[in-house]
């Protein structure tokens, strides 16, 4: 793939960003984060590096069968004030859904349980966003430094450089 500037990164539970890494997830789930204007999420990227975060994992959000990638997250998490930047999203296509049981039936796209999708859904006003993403690994972990206007609760980040591109490989994912 061709190198291009990336700036960009989307904050997102360490084991998703494993799941997506292992192509065993092959879309985002979004509402909003508390920081975000009105609490509300706006897909303003179609590309963007997976900021990994292990603040709001819960062990019982996720499906049995993946708990082990959960396992893999943590064993690769990196030193405290580090982030590690191993793979990059493309999305494909953003979904509003403004129906629970069109969320529910993607729960073969992802790893998280039905109550999860349930609570994040009815969350202050209901709906959720779904975007179907292309999942990019770069051929080495690029750790930055964590500052702290990256702190908090929110999704986007711009970065103060844009880590390379360069040599990232597509994974192929449960959806191809």
């Amino acid at each position: 793939m061709k190198d291009s500037p990336l700036a960009i990164a989307f904050k997102e539970w360490a084991v998703v960003c494993q799941a997506l890494a292992e192509g065993k997830q092959s879309v985002l789930l979004r509402k909003g984060g508390i920081a975000e204007e009105n609490g509300e999420f706006r897909p303003d990227h179609s590309r963007f590096w997976l900021y990994p975060t292990f603040f709001h994992e819960h062990r019982t959000g996720i499906r049995p069968q993946f708990l082990p990638l959960l396992e893999a997250a943590e064993a690769s998490r990196p030193p405290p004030g580090i982030v590690r930047l191993t793979h990059f999203i493309e999305v494909k296509e953003v979904l509003h859904f403004e129906n629970l049981d069109d969320n529910l039936g993607m729960l073969p796209t992802h790893i998280f349980t039905a109550d999860v999708v349930r609570q994040r859904f009815l969350y202050r006003t209901p709906g959720l966003f779904l975007l179907n993403v292309n999942v990019f690994a770069v051929p080495r972990p690029i750790d930055i430094v964590e500052r702290p206007d990256y702190a908090g609760c929110k999704t986007w980040v711009t970065l103060d450089s844009a880590p390379s591109t360069e040599g990232a490989q597509r994974v192929l994912s449960i959806n191809g």
